[in-house]
């Protein structure tokens, strides 16, 4: 099992560098709904269907995870961390998912993650 920040999501989507390696992690794939909301802004913002997203990430096998009260403990510690004002919520949302799945990859085109030091397994798409 593999999380997916949206950046990941969003090359797989676009075709961009990176997205062969987010392919390889599907099926069986997560995200965090923060994640999926930013998902469908960015597309809303490029007049796609909000309701598509959902189903097209279904069919690829990537389950929606929903974000938990220790989740969002997490999320809002994170800002603790060296560089971890740096990261949006929807970043240190996606790591809680990433820290309560536990030794999951987690893949981001966001090369910010790779300098934070946390006990995860950060792979960069590109």
């Amino acid at each position: 099992m593999t999380v997916l920040d949206a950046s990941a999501v969003l090359a797989l989507i676009h075709g961009e560098p990176g997205a062969d390696t987010v392919a390889e992690a599907l099926p069986g794939a997560r995200i965090g709904a923060a994640n999926l909301a930013e998902v469908v802004g960015k597309l809303v913002d490029l007049g796609a269907d909000a309701k598509r997203v959902r189903r097209l990430l279904g069919s690829a096998g990537v389950t929606v995870e929903s974000v938990t009260a220790e989740d969002a403990e997490l999320a809002g510690a994170l800002r603790e961390v060296p560089g971890g004002r740096q990261l949006s919520l929807g970043d240190r949302c996606c790591l809680a998912l990433a820290v309560r799945s536990g030794t999951a990859p987690v893949l981001t085109a966001d090369r910010a993650w790779a300098g934070l030091g946390l006990p995860l397994d950060v792979r960069l798409i590109r």
